[in-house]
């Protein structure tokens, strides 16, 4: 039963590490595929806290939208709201330091049928100015968690993302009555190695060549990537078939939006790191 002192008064921190610990319980079975009650933990967090279903809802969806901000899954029930109380910040961050596997590459989802490209394809994020209105607790968080850091070290990940589109384009060019083309797809990243300014040579069903550089992350459709100078150097050489496809959710839904050059009209691009030489 929720205690009436709490109603409405700020969450204490052993509150939201009991929560935020819950949170990730709950998301860890949603990932794996095991079964679990939202309602039970619900139940049982409320008892051993004293707060309102209300309020335990509220703060899961809050936990949600900052996983969203750190570019990590979060569990499809409990949609993002934004409206945070600063103190939630800290939780999540005493949380993922102490439990720095959760970081660590989720395991791929086996693709038992490739499902139709139709699904898959979505429209990309409109672009906005850049956000300084986040929180700083919330900056800095984002800063100490790099989701763009992460997703770049993440090998397995970038290259479950290639394979993922390789299935899709050979869908797709196979639907569109071309199987010839479609057998003639290269994973250029795996044959060649990197450095070509793409990953998998494709085509469009009359047999034009497209370009595909994937960027994979377990994010959501607004969480940022690294671009190299020798993939923007053949986006401005071939626009016409160099493509990104952005692959995000891939832990959980995985959908896919494509970018066509001039990039600066679909993202903001800024300097991360500087070559220092002699």
């Amino acid at each position: 039963m929720a205690d009436e002192a709490k109603v409405g008064t700020h969450w204490h921190d052993d509150e939201l590490d009991a929560i935020v610990a819950d949170y990730f319980d709950m998301l860890a079975a949603e990932l794996s595929g095991q079964p679990y009650v939202k309602s039970s933990h619900n139940q049982a967090l409320m008892a051993r806290i004293g707060r309102t279903h209300r309020s335990v809802e509220f703060k899961h969806q809050n936990i949600s939208a900052v996983l969203d901000e750190l570019g990590m899954p979060w569990i499809p029930g409990y949609k993002p709201k934004r409206n945070y109380q600063n103190a939630i910040f800290a939780a999540i961050d005493r949380y993922l330091t102490n439990h720095a596997a959760i970081l660590e590459p989720l395991p791929a989802l086996p693709l038992v049928v490739t499902p139709s490209p139709a699904r898959i394809f979505v429209d990309p994020p409109a672009l906005t100015s850049a956000d300084e209105t986040k929180p700083g607790p919330l900056r800095r968080l984002i800063r100490k968690f790099d989701a763009v850091e992460r997703d770049h070290r993440n090998r397995s990940l970038g290259r479950a993302g290639e394979e993922f589109v390789l299935a899709i384009e050979r869908q797709r060019l196979t639907e569109a009555g071309r199987p010839d083309l479609a057998s003639r797809i290269r994973w250029t990243a795996a044959e060649d190695g990197d450095g070509a300014g793409y990953d998998v040579l494709s085509f469009d069903p009359g047999g034009r060549d497209r370009l595909l550089e994937v960027k994979t992350t377990n994010g959501s459709a607004r969480t940022p990537f690294f671009l190299t100078r020798n993939e923007r150097d053949l986006a401005n050489e071939r626009p016409a078939d160099w493509r990104i496809y952005r692959v995000h959710l891939f832990a959980t839904e995985r959908r896919i939006f494509t970018i066509a050059p001039p990039l600066e009209n679909a993202v903001n691009l800024s300097p991360d790191t500087w070559r220092a030489s002699f």
